[in-house]
């Protein structure tokens, strides 16, 4: 690649920031593991979602980071400041009790992963390697290179498109599928459902995105700390967050979008629909590198490093949502940007929670099978905290001139319903 190419390559990734983040996080192992699940049962069945879900996406993060951009303060302090305690600490302790379960599942993921390349390894010392590691990069790496560093992990989840083209399709069935709803009304169907709601529009990355713009504006000597002071937003931060938040959501959906087709047209048609395994999964690259000898253990490696760098990207965005949270309630200094002396509860947050993550790990629960039942969960916690977000995103004592508009609240409140309807409908089919 030419200097130039690389020059605008990187000139590119400035200009993105938390939006960005948050979207290439959304598509986390526990993503990833949804999606190919979809695609492996129903086949092009759930490609209309990808469609459907991005406005509500994109206005949900945006709400996000607009409390964030213009308060200066993240979810948990704004709660905990204007409204009730019996909101905030149920709020609080579903979402790390959410986050922890998905720290767990995203650490066994990683760890069945590498062991597809590296069978011999004990999964014991592989857990704990990449918790170690993961604890050790979050604390210790300076922000703005670690912000550097999440953003080019996101190029990880590229491989699944180009698998998309490789494997081939009739890309008109693909566009039908894509814009004309499937609905199956079995248990199955409800479940994976919720699950591609719960990991799509995830409580975690609610509090992200919300404390990231705070950090923002301190990186810009806006305000001190997250939650002291209230930052001057100029019109030009405000349009640069919109399209950072637009294209992070877009780069989300369109990945989901590929990984449905990928595992559609080459797992779903060899009649694999219930993946169990991660080596099961990989099996949806094979056709990316069908061409080389031993195609399938490159599919494994492909897939093995695919999954460490989304793991590596979004563990320490659940961990870090977690201590932002717990820290605003506990009144504790926080901040990615502060070194570990001068905010040693939150990094200790990060810590406990991803070992605890590390514990969950050495019970009988299968990886691919607890990122979809993480994802189910947060799709049921979603619903509560949309509602909390709704309501401080048309507060006018918080925002000021910065509410919601008309659209903004048409499709929030038609997020919380369909997602509300969709977990109904879930234990409704299971009960039967």
């Amino acid at each position: 690649m030419s200097s130039s190419k690389l020059f605008k390559i990187k000139s590119f990734f400035k200009i993105l920031g938390p939006g960005w983040i948050t979207g290439a996080a959304d598509d986390d192992p526990s993503g990833i593991a949804t999606y190919s699940q979809a695609g492996a049962q129903f086949g092009f069945g759930t490609l209309w979602m990808a469609l459907f879900q991005f406005p509500l996406m994109v206005v949900i993060q945006e709400m996000c980071a607009r409390i964030g951009l213009v308060t200066g303060s993240g979810l948990a302090g704004i709660v905990k400041k204007r409204y009730s305690k019996n909101i905030l600490y149920p709020i609080v302790s579903l979402l790390l009790i959410a986050n922890t379960i998905n720290i767990g599942a995203d650490i066994g993921a990683m760890s069945a992963s590498i062991k597809l390349v590296f069978p011999q390894l004990p999964i014991v010392i592989v857990t704990v390697f990449f918790t170690v590691m993961i604890i050790c990069t979050e604390i210790f790496v300076p922000y703005k290179k670690y912000l550097s560093l999440l953003k080019y992990l996101t190029l990880s989840l590229l491989a699944y498109m180009v698998t998309a083209f490789i494997v081939g399709a009739n890309w008109n069935d693909i566009l039908i599928a894509t814009v004309i709803p499937h609905i199956e009304f079995t248990p199955a169907f409800a479940m994976l459902f919720v699950a591609i709601f719960g990991t799509t529009i995830s409580p975690y990355l609610f509090f992200w995105q919300t404390s990231q713009e705070a950090e923002e504006d301190i990186l810009k000597n806006k305000i001190k700390d997250i939650g002291e002071g209230k930052p001057k937003i100029q019109k030009k931060e405000f349009r640069s967050m919109k399209m950072d938040n637009a294209i992070g959501m877009a780069f989300s959906q369109i990945i989901m979008w590929f990984i449905i087709i990928t595992t559609a047209g080459t797992l779903h048609i060899h009649g694999l629909a219930d993946i169990a395994t991660a080596d099961e999964a990989a099996k949806a690259l094979e056709p990316l590198v069908k061409t080389f000898p031993h195609s399938g253990e490159l599919a494994k490696i492909i897939f093995a490093f695919g999954v460490i760098g989304v793991g590596l990207l979004a563990i320490p965005v659940l961990a870090g949502s977690s201590a932002y949270a717990l820290s605003e309630v506990l009144g504790w200094k926080q901040g990615l940007s502060k070194k570990f002396k001068q905010a040693k509860g939150f990094y200790l947050i990060i810590a406990a929670s991803t070992v605890i993550g590390l514990w969950i790990n050495f019970s009988n629960v299968d990886p691919i099978k607890a990122l979809i039942y993480a994802a189910v969960i947060n799709g049921v916690i979603s619903i509560p905290l949309v509602v909390v977000i709704m309501k401080i995103a048309n507060d006018k004592k918080i925002l000021e001139g910065y509410t919601n508009s008309k659209i903004s609240n048409i499709v929030g409140w038609t997020a919380v319903l369909v997602i509300g309807f969709s977990v109904a409908i879930m234990f409704l089919t299971w009960i039967k």
